[in-house]
């Protein structure tokens, strides 16, 4: 906390007065100079968004941030604090940053032609410098621009044609900050109407006052495409005054997918110390969210969120961690049948089609896992043939001659040891994992059984049941005979 000087003093300092523009941009040629990561953690927008934000802010625009949900968009504005100043100097006691060298408010401007160089100096950090503003119907002109104040007018015994009885809305607050509207559609037309001036002219207008307050803000708008057609728009004028649109998207790949989640979930360290999470089934966990980007049940306007294989990773993780407790014991490994317990995290996360509706959301969100399923067991094992001639064995016919004549039963709370050695019982199971990923440690090769056990009855060359705390595999055939 820096203590409160005097103007004089503030201008001996040699502190140069500067624009909210110019010093995020100087902090910004700063850090590249210095080959510093400019936007921290926003993995797999290094060759397209962030190479955007920086020509926007060199160019001093306002920016939109539009995309689907989940997509980091207000974590990039957030992030943009950390490109100002530590501390700025404003004239103490103004309610809207006044800075000493341009005085815009009655207030600052009385202090400074009374006081002159004795005027108190106090600093602002830059983290107070950020307002976060969510659009909503009932956001009227009031909210963000100001209204007369009758109790202030009463109180100093003003009349209401006196500049000093204004209220001042949330952007004038934000004057030399930055300021974001998120779910700028969401905003009423004539709200947005508001904004035409404070973002072009200077002009600020309320109930009557025009007044030319050149408001030193950075404007950072966040929108989603879907808001377009279901809620509203962006006005034409408006959107004509935002300097750079930037269009944000979901990771491209399994890998960066990864490490937004690992950087996001809320995990303890206690429970990654005694949970053992297998590289293999991250990677399913993101085929998850994959799947279900691609999938004719779900709406692909409304988009799928990475919050979705975030909360879906906090649910596996206290799946594991309910069978610590109720087996008593000391670690534990994630399973593929773990994955069970994701499925609100699917269903609460994805906007279904009228198909997806009709059949049900805890239905789609296991076909996503089987789908999920079938790609990572396809990248590691042969291909499953549907149709298969007599007396010709593939590299599954053992297993399934297996499933003939035994049945597997894998509990939910079983310990590891239980759980692997149940698997490990299957000589066939081994020989097609060894055979095919024997390059993989031991906790990938384990998760691989369940994988290609999962196949199987995926397609249909095994059956399973399940209830509510086992799945019971078997022989399709015999299956079948039960059924007829």
């Amino acid at each position: 906390m820096k203590n409160d000087i005097t103007f004089k003093e503030l201008k001996k300092s040699g502190y140069t007065d500067k624009t909210i523009s110019q010093e995020i941009q100087v902090n910004l040629i700063a850090k590249i100079k210095a080959k510093e990561p400019v936007f921290e953690g926003l993995w797999g927008y290094e060759d397209s968004v962030v190479p955007q934000l920086k020509k926007a802010i060199l160019a001093g625009h306002h920016i939109n941030l539009l995309g689907l949900r989940g997509q980091a968009k207000t974590r990039i504005a957030r992030s943009m604090v950390n490109l100002l100043d530590e501390y700025m100097p404003i004239v103490k006691g103004s309610e809207i940053n006044d800075s000493p060298f341009q005085p815009i408010s009655k207030y600052a401007r009385d202090l400074i032609a009374e006081l002159s160089d004795e005027t108190p100096i106090s600093w602002v950090h830059r983290s107070n410098r950020f307002f976060e503003k969510l659009a909503t119907p009932d956001v009227n002109v009031s909210d963000l621009i100001g209204d007369i104040d009758p109790i202030k007018a009463a109180t100093l015994k003003l009349p209401y044609s006196d500049e000093r009885v204004l209220h001042y809305g949330m952007i004038l607050r934000a004057n030399r900050s930055i300021f974001v509207l998120n779910e700028l559609p969401d905003l009423q037309a004539r709200i947005q109407v508001s904004l035409f001036n404070i973002l072009q002219e200077g002009d600020i207008q309320i109930r009557g006052f025009q007044l030319r307050m050149p408001l030193d803000i950075q404007f950072v708008f966040t929108a989603n495409p879907e808001d377009y057609t279901n809620r509203g728009s962006i006005v034409t004028p408006l959107k004509d005054r935002i300097g750079s649109q930037i269009f944000t998207h979901y990771p491209k790949t399994i890998a960066l997918a990864k490490q937004i989640t690992e950087q996001e979930a809320q995990v303890s360290a206690e429970d990654k110390a005694q949970i053992q999470i297998p590289d293999l089934a991250k990677n399913l966990l993101e085929e998850v969210a994959f799947a279900a980007r691609d999938s004719e049940y779900v709406d692909a306007k409304s988009g799928v969120s990475a919050r979705l294989t975030i909360s879906a990773m906090e649910n596996l993780v206290a799946a594991a961690k309910l069978r610590l407790i109720e087996s008593e014991a000391q670690k534990t490994t994630i399973r593929l049948l773990d994955f069970m317990s994701i499925i609100p995290s699917i269903t609460g996360k994805i906007e279904l089609v009228y198909e997806g509706e009709q059949e049900g959301a805890d239905y789609v969100a296991k076909i996503l896992i089987d789908k999920a399923v079938m790609v990572q067991f396809e990248s590691i094992f042969p291909r499953i043939s549907k149709l298969e001639k007599e007396g010709i064995k593939t590299p599954y016919t053992d297993l399934i001659k297996w499933f003939n004549k035994n049945q597997l039963e894998l509990n939910y709370t079983d310990t590891d040891e239980e759980f692997y050695k149940k698997l490990n019982s299957i000589t066939p199971l081994t020989t097609v994992v060894e055979e095919n990923a024997s390059e993989l440690n031991e906790e990938d090769k384990n998760f691989c059984k369940e994988l290609v056990l999962w196949a199987l009855t995926i397609s249909k060359k095994l059956d399973k049941s399940e209830n509510s705390t086992a799945y019971t595999f078997d022989s399709a055939d015999v299956r079948q005979l039960f059924r007829n």
